[in-house]
């Protein structure tokens, strides 16, 4: 499943010395992986496109307290 992502991502607030962080990466099948640094082999979160746009809108609309 790891193989379907390529060019993961975080956020560039993270910072180098944030070993705590989420990563972010769309497949070549149109599905958005989520997975934490920690762990990169580890178990990860997958979304649809939609999915993805409707909880990033959420978050920035003040949806969640982060």
């Amino acid at each position: 499943m790891m193989d379907r992502y390529d060019n993961w991502r975080k956020s560039t607030k993270s910072g180098s010395a944030t070993p705590d962080c989420v990563e972010v990466a769309f497949g070549h099948d149109g599905a958005v992986g989520v997975r934490d640094t920690k762990d990169r082999t580890g178990p990860l979160l997958e979304f649809t496109v939609d999915e993805w746009a409707t909880f990033v809108g959420r978050v920035q609309s003040g949806a969640f307290p982060v």
